[in-house]
Formats: structure tokens, sequence, C-alpha cells
């Protein structure tokens, strides 16, 4: 048996990495939903978005609206992301990196959104750093042994253009 028919498969350090990649979604949806749905439901909406009510801010349909919309699109991506893991799909890694980098840009950037709904609250509130952190540390674990790692590169291989059928195709 060759050293990479050894090394493939979903074991060793990739447990733990499917482990996270299983936890995802079902997290983000568990602190997403309880966050958004009573805004819809308890008045909140309404009071942050009616013109001339205490609570009123231009910003605030924006900002909700496109909190939502990301969190719906990070929770497909994740989806997604548990499809490519277990079917050992080559754009895996690709796809685990690009989330890791898309979510330190986004927590940033909505946090600083949010100061011209809530100008007088702090950007980086305890809850806000808390999560930059686990979504940072975690990429500082997990990205570097997603693009070094010998079980990785013989793992993910399914669906895998095939370069050499490329280029018969081409010289034909």
């Amino acid at each position: 048996m060759s050293n990479n028919e050894e090394l493939k498969g979903l074991s060793g350090w990739l447990i733990l990495v499917g482990i996270g990649v299983v936890m995802g979604p079902i997290r983000l949806f568990a602190t997403t939903f309880p966050l958004f749905q009573p805004i819809f439901s308890d008045g909140t909406w309404e009071a942050l978005t009616t013109v001339g009510s205490e609570a009123y801010s231009p910003f605030w349909a924006p900002l909700i609206i496109g909190e939502i919309v990301y969190n719906v699109a990070m929770f497909a991506a994740l989806i997604y992301l548990a499809f490519l893991f277990f079917s050992k799909n080559y754009r895996f890694p690709f796809t685990y990196i690009l989330i890791v980098v898309i979510s330190l840009i986004f927590i940033p950037l909505d946090s600083w959104l949010v100061q011209f709904a809530m100008p007088d609250e702090p950007i980086w509130d305890p809850e806000t750093a808390k999560e930059f952190f686990r979504v940072l540390i975690g990429g500082i674990i997990w990205v570097p042994y997603l693009l070094l790692s010998k079980r990785v590169k013989a793992t993910f291989v399914e669906k895998m253009p095939n370069k050499s059928s490329h280029q018969d195709a081409s010289e034909a």
C-alpha cells in the first residue's frame, strides 16, 4: 500500500475538521434564528424602521436585511462545505479557506456598519470580539493544515479535473 493510500480518508486530524464542518451550520442556525426571529414578531422591526419612532435610524433596515442575507448565504455555504467534505471533493480546502476569509472580513465590517445605527455603542462588544477571535484562531490552526497536510492532499481528490484529459482534448 502506497503512502498516499494510507493517508487517504477522513481520519486523523480531519476528524476534528469534520466535527467543525458538521457543527458549523447547526451553530449558525441555533445562534442566528433566535436573534432575528423576535425582531419581526415583537414590534422591534417597526420601532427601528418607522420614521419618527424613538429608535428609528435609516441604517437599521439595510443593516438587518444585510445581516439576514449574509447569514442565509453563510448557512448555504456551510451546508455546501459539509457536502464537499463528506464527498472528499477537491474544492473542500479552497472553500473552507474562502469561508474563513469572508467571515474575518464580514465580522469587523458588520461591526463598523452597526456604528451608523448605534454611534454610542463600542465597535467591539464582547460577543463580536469572541466571534472574531474564534474564527481567527480556527483559521490560524486549520488553514495551514489544509494547505500543507499530506492527508488533505491525498483525501480531497474527488471530481478533480484531470490535467492529462484536458491536454488530450486540446491536442485532438
